[in-house]
């Protein structure tokens, strides 16, 4: 049956607010008499805190509130409950809360941060992550064999290893030693910041009564309501979330991170609310971070260039604490060898403490970081078997009937990882020579042309559920209520699409209400994951055919037919077999008789959608024929021209190919593409976060810390869609919102790699980092 609204490029519900500055963030909420915070923070990268005064800062005019770790010794963490509000007894990073400050302004507050008296006692502090895993390394955290953790969670007493993932596939050991070719390679990833338009920022304020509330640019309010309940022991129904507006998040703004310390003050302050706002100094290194990874891979392959074997270590720097590090250790393991079919396999993904900024989710949940080494070595695994890069990956990427890293077989409804390879190579011509004729190549600059795969599974728990609420007002339009967060991808128009097209309605029909209220809204696990389209949509769906049935069992009664003779065509409710139709108006409160008498009432319904059959990891070997709900697969191809005299890299086109499932909405669908392009490049060539020897960062400004600008982005970006629909998505669709940044760096380092012979395995490719390895290889002008 044709779409009227599916697939289409329907304009953004959210537009006219945003481009009119109606939109209200963080920022923009004044509540009368709110305080100042502001927060203290640790020089030192590890060492014990041997004495805290703050009697000085209390005497500062204009201060209602200063709090220190005694004062709350309450802990807190999404995966593992090993941090607390402000540091005890020791500090672990550069920029760990030591104190806080709530004042009338913000002069009073900064003055008084100034005034409390911290005295350290210096400890080894660990800034690399190998020195870290050594089993001999010191301790960051000594009670790590007490913390409480999730379930799938497997840390390490007496270690620095705060989750330890294993993948045991087959007899690793006795198909590589019957490899003809085996190829053995490490890669570095560095960690990099998310930087968000908008920085973290909160309001707290507690009422006479006991009763929180919390503003918060999050991502997940609901996470943050239970994290905040868990941790000051509180019920759920005491504490409500409200969040705005949110003005970027790409991961960092999913779990929980100020809101404790606000939340701390608004106790201290008589009812006042405390409002604070992280810089972007603060921003950069003193809340969360994208994690950093050493990758050892070690490969093996049949004379046809098939893979038989593969060893696999990731070591991932989770920081001075787990957060949501720890999950992405999970998840980079059951995708540890990305999209190939490996039939044996041994891997382990370890999550080490280190003395650095705390790692947590960023855009790819650490596909980009583990496709940087799985997607190089296959392209050097090609080379080895003598055969071109896009050939090795059709020989061995997967397709129906082939098996995942942690053993699930592959259906024709997982998506076609060989359609996005195809259509990039088409679109790149990857056989055809570069573009010499219309772009002439100046001296001493070479082009190539590279490629890439990508996959990511959601990353969730087994009851990760969502909700949507629909209700009909009495002149035929309706509200949609959800929780999923808005954070640029678009989701309120895609979910207003699959409702109306639900219900057969106009888009003018729906109201999207989705700024969540814990106390009002429907309940959403997390808005992370690539998740929300599928997951929302279905839940969005499901209270929509609600809504529909209504519709159809009141007009059924009025027109005297069956209800499946009944449609929804716009404003009006038919009845197809005599074709009579009447105002939809007259049927979404009660159709009301002649006589006076009602059938039926308010149209609404309130619908749940919870994923199906996922079976849990074993934790000894990392197997389970259904680990995750879903797949998403594509593939990035890239064409580069290098300067070999002075390492500047040009990205002069990408080609990238998703299988979506069912687009929902093509306009919101491309600007992920073309987004998570230029943000993957951003990753891949420019980010880096510098730390001294000491644990401080040395580039905590966007004056030193640069991410791509118009400059940088490709000269030209064609984004493709394959559409293998998922069986259970709404109208067929998957997520593509992560996977878009995923494989570019790969790509771009391998198409230096064919330009100039030169394999760079550690990011990012700066034309400082490009320079030296061209040096280093000998490759001059």
């Amino acid at each position: 049956m044709a779409h009227r609204l599916i697939g289409q490029d329907v304009a953004r519900v959210d537009a006219l607010e945003k481009v009119t500055g109606a939109a209200r963030y963080i920022e923009d909420l004044v509540l009368p008499g709110t305080l100042v915070a502001r927060v203290l923070r640790s020089p030192k990268a590890h060492a014990l805190i041997r004495r805290l005064d703050t009697r000085r800062a209390r005497e500062v005019p204009g201060v209602r509130a200063v709090i220190t770790g005694p004062d709350f010794p309450f802990h807190v963490g999404i995966y593992m409950v090993d941090q607390t509000i402000f540091a005890l007894e020791r500090v672990r990073y550069v920029g760990e809360p030591v104190a806080a400050v709530a004042a009338t302004t913000a002069e009073a507050a900064e003055q008084a941060l100034r005034l409390i008296e911290v005295e350290y006692e210096d400890l080894p502090a660990l800034l690399d992550v190998e020195e870290a895993a050594r089993p001999d390394a010191p301790l960051i955290h000594p009670g790590i064999g007490d913390y409480p953790h999730a379930g799938y969670i497997h840390p390490r007493a007496n270690s620095n290893v705060a989750n330890h993932f294993k993948v045991r596939k087959g007899d690793t050991a006795a198909a590589m030693a019957q490899a003809v070719h085996v190829i053995e390679n490490r890669f570095r990833v560095p960690q990099v910041q998310h930087v968000p338009l908008e920085t973290h920022g909160v309001i707290a304020r507690q009422d006479p009564a006991g009763r929180i509330t919390v503003w918060s640019s999050a991502q997940s309010p609901f996470t943050v309501r239970s994290l905040l309940a868990n941790c000051f022991g509180t019920k759920l129904q005491d504490i409500r979330v409200i969040a705005p507006y949110v003005g970027g998040g790409f991961g960092c703004k999913a779990g929980i991170n100020l809101e404790p310390i606000a939340v701390a003050l608004a106790t201290r302050t008589g009812g006042r609310p405390v409002k604070l706002i992280a810089s972007r100094e603060e921003e950069t290194y003193a809340i969360v971070v994208r994690q950093g990874l050493r990758a050892h891979i070690k490969t093996g392959l049949d004379q046809s260039g098939r893979i038989l074997a593969e060893e696999i270590e990731y070591l991932w720097d989770c920081g001075a604490y787990a957060g949501y590090g720890v999950n992405i250790v999970r998840a980079s393991g059951y995708t540890l060898a990305g999209a190939y079919d490996i039939p044996n396999l041994h891997g382990d993904s370890l999550g080490i403490y280190t003395n650095r900024p705390v790692g947590s989710a960023y855009r790819g949940f650490g596909m980009q970081e583990i496709h940087w080494a799985v997607e190089q070595q296959m392209d050097l695994c090609a080379r080895a078997a003598g055969l071109d890069p896009l050939q090795f990956r059709l020989l061995n990427g997967w397709r129906a009937g082939s098996t995942t890293t942690t053993g699930q077989v592959v259906t024709a409804g997982t998506g076609r990882l060989d359609l996005c390879l195809e259509a990039v190579a088409a679109e790149i011509g990857w056989h055809d020579p570069p573009a010499q004729d219309t772009r002439p190549l100046l001296p001493g600059r070479r082009r190539a042309k590279g490629i890439a795969c990508a996959v990511k599974a959601p990353a969730m728990p087994n009851n990760a559920g969502s909700g949507a609420t629909i209700r009909f007002n009495e002149d035929g339009t309706c509200f949609l209520l959800f929780s999923g967060m808005e954070i640029g991808q678009g989701v309120g128009t895609v979910l207003a699409q699959i409702a109306a097209e639900t219900l057969g309605i106009g888009m003018d029909q729906v109201k999207v209400m989705g700024l969540p209220d814990t106390d009002y809204s429907p309940y959403e696990w997390q808005t992370v994951a690539s998740r929300i389209t599928w997951s929302d949509g279905n839940a969005v769906r499901a209270a929509a055919r609600d809504c529909l049935t209504q519709i159809q069992t009141i007009a059924s009664q009025v027109f005297d037919v069956a209800p499946d003779e009944i449609a929804v065509d716009g404003r009006l409710v038919v009845d197809q077999r005599n074709r009579k139709a009447l105002p939809l108006e007259r049927f979404v409160h009660g159709y009301a008789r002649p006589d006076g008498t009602v059938i039926g009432g308010i149209v609404s319904s309130c619908s749940t959608f919870v994923p199906q059959d996922i079976i849990h990891l074993d934790p000894e070997t990392g197997q389970s024929p259904k680990p995750v709900a879903s797949w998403t697969l594509g593939a990035q191809a890239v064409e580069v021209e290098v300067d070999v005299g002075t390492g500047e890299l040009t990205i002069l086109k990408v080609a990238a190919a998703y299988d979506a499932g069912q687009v929902i909405n093509r306009g919101t669908a491309l600007g992920q593409l073309y987004g998570g392009v230029v943000q993957g490049l951003s990753a891949g060539v420019l980010e880096e976060l510098v730390l001294d020897g000491t644990g401080r960062t040395l580039n905590p400004s966007l004056t030193d810390y640069k991410i791509a600008t118009v400059r940088d982005i490709p000269q030209q970006t064609v984004g493709l869609f394959v559409e293998t629909p998922q069986e259970d998505g709404p109208f067929g669709a998957r997520g593509i919102g992560e996977h878009t940044m995923i494989p570019t760096p790969a790509a771009i380092a391998n198409a230096v790699h064919e330009a100039t012979g030169v394999r760079i395995r550690s990011l990012p490719l700066s034309t400082e980092n490009v320079f030296l390895a061209l040096r280093a290889a000998g490759v001059k002008e």
